[in-house]
C-alpha cells in the first residue's frame, strides 16, 4: 500500500450554541479534511481545524504546508513504514503541528487499513469505551448554571467551565456552577491563559476556602509563563493541568523538571499527530504524571484518532477532553468511532473507519 496523491475539502458544521472562551468566540466547526490516496484504492482521512491563537494555524497555512512541504516527502511511501513516514511529516518543517497532525491522522487511518484491525488495537490494545466531559462556555452566570444543568441532564458527569475573562465573576460563576450541580458532576476549570500567576492563586485558594473542589485548573496563565504556572502550582491544592503550554514532548521534559504542573493535557493538533502524542504519554508514565487527551473545537474525524489514542494509553491518559462532537448539531461523518453524549465507543471497523462525510466539499486538484 503506497501512497500516490493527497487531496484536500472543507468540512463545515455548526455548533448547538456559540463556544466562547478567554481567547475566541466560534460559531462553526470548519475542518481542513485530508484525504491520503494509495495505489491501493485505500483512502486514509485526516483532518485539522484553523486554531490561529493556539497553534498559528489558519486552513490556508494547513493546505500550503502540506501541499509544498509535507506531501512531497511522503507521496510515493509504503504505509508499512509508518515510522519512516511520521519522521518524515515532523521533519518536513518547524512548527505547523496541525498540518502535521491531519497527515498523521489520515496515514495511521491507512495504516489500520493495511492490517485490518482499529487503530487503537495497532496502537497497543485497550477498553474500546471511554467518557469525555462537556465543555461550558463563558457566559452570563444564570446562562452558564442552565447549560451546566443540562449537561448532567445529558449524562455528562464532568464539566469544563470557561473561565479567565474577570476573575471577579470567575469565582461567581464557578461558586454558582457548583452549587447547583454538587454531588452530581465533577468540574474543571480552563481560564484559556486568562489569569496572572497571582490571580490563579487568589480565584484558586477562594474557591478551596469557599468549599468549592476542583478536579483541576488548566492553563491559567500565559502559554510561555512556566515559573508563573510553577508559582500557582506550588500554592494551591487543585491539580493544575498545562495546555498550551506544552505542545511536544521536549516541552513536557522541561515541565516535569520544574514541576511546574501536575496534569500535561495531550492535543493531536498541538503534538503534530499520533507519533508525538505516544511519546508524551510514555514520558509523562515514566515520571507518574498524568494526562489528559483534549481536542480543538474540530469534527469528529481528528477527534476519532484522539480517542483510539486515548484507549490504547489508558493507564497514562486517566482524563478525557473530546467534546468537540457533542457541540455541533449534528455529526456528517460516518465512522468507526460512535459519540454518544458523554459515552464514546469504538468498533472492529479497520483504521478509523471513515465511510462517509456528508457536506464534505472538495477543494484544488489531487498533490501527486
Amino acid at each position: 500500500m503506497k501512497i500516490t496523491h493527497i487531496r484536500f475539502g472543507m468540512l463545515r458544521v455548526p455548533l448547538k450554541t456559540a463556544f466562547k472562551t478567554a481567547l475566541r468566540t466560534v460559531e462553526q466547526v470548519e475542518d481542513v479534511v485530508v484525504m491520503v490516496h494509495t495505489d491501493t484504492g485505500h483512502v486514509g482521512y485526516g483532518s485539522a481545524p484553523a486554531t490561529a491563537v493556539i497553534t498559528g494555524d489558519t486552513h490556508g497555512s494547513i493546505m500550503h504546508a502540506i501541499r509544498h512541504y509535507i506531501a512531497p516527502r511522503v507521496i510515493g511511501e509504503e504505509i508499512a513504514n509508518l515510522n519512516r513516514i511520521t519522521h518524515a511529516v515532523q521533519a518536513s518543517m518547524e512548527k505547523n503541528t496541525s498540518a502535521k497532525a491531519a497527515v498523521e491522522i489520515a496515514v495511521h487511518d491507512l495504516w489500520g487499513q493495511l492490517y485490518g484491525a482499529p487503530l487503537y488495537q495497532l496502537l497497543g490494545g485497550g477498553e474500546p469505551a471511554i467518557t469525555t466531559d462537556i465543555t461550558i462556555s463563558v457566559d452570563y452566570i444564570d446562562k452558564m448554571v442552565a447549560d451546566s444543568l443540562a449537561a448532567v441532564d445529558r449524562g455528562f458527569e464532568s464539566l469544563k467551565i470557561k473561565v479567565g475573562k474577570d476573575i471577579g465573576l470567575d469565582i461567581e460563576r464557578t461558586k454558582a456552577i457548583h452549587a447547583a450541580v454538587e454531588g452530581r458532576a465533577l468540574l474543571r476549570l480552563d481560564a484559556n491563559q486568562g489569569w496572572t500567576a497571582k490571580q490563579a492563586v487568589y480565584a484558586l485558594q477562594t474557591l478551596e476556602d469557599a468549599g468549592v473542589r476542583l478536579e483541576l485548573v488548566e492553563q491559567p496563565v500565559k502559554a510561555h509563563d512556566l515559573e508563573g504556572l510553577r508559582y500557582v502550582t506550588e500554592r494551591v491544592h487543585t491539580p493544575v493541568m498545562a495546555d498550551e503550554s506544552v505542545f511536544g514532548p521536549m516541552e513536557v521534559i522541561e515541565l516535569i523538571r520544574m514541576r511546574a504542573a501536575d496534569i500535561v493535557n495531550i492535543k493531536l493538533m498541538k503534538t503534530g499527530g499520533i507519533s508525538n502524542a505516544v511519546k508524551i504519554a510514555d514520558i509523562c508514565g515514566l515520571y507518574g504524571v498524568d494526562c489528559m487527551i483534549g481536542c480543538m473545537l474540530e469534527s469528529s474525524i481528528g477527534v476519532a484518532a484522539a480517542v483510539h489514542l486515548a484507549v490504547a494509553k489508558s493507564d497514562v491518559i486517566s482524563k478525557v477532553d473530546l467534546d468537540g462532537p457533542s457541540l455541533c448539531r449534528f455529526d456528517p461523518v460516518s465512522s468507526g468511532v460512535i459519540f454518544n453524549e458523554s459515552e464514546i465507543s469504538i468498533t472492529d471497523a479497520p483504521g478509523l473507519g471513515i465511510r462517509a462525510i456528508e457536506g464534505l466539499v472538495l477543494v484544488e486538484e489531487p498533490l501527486a
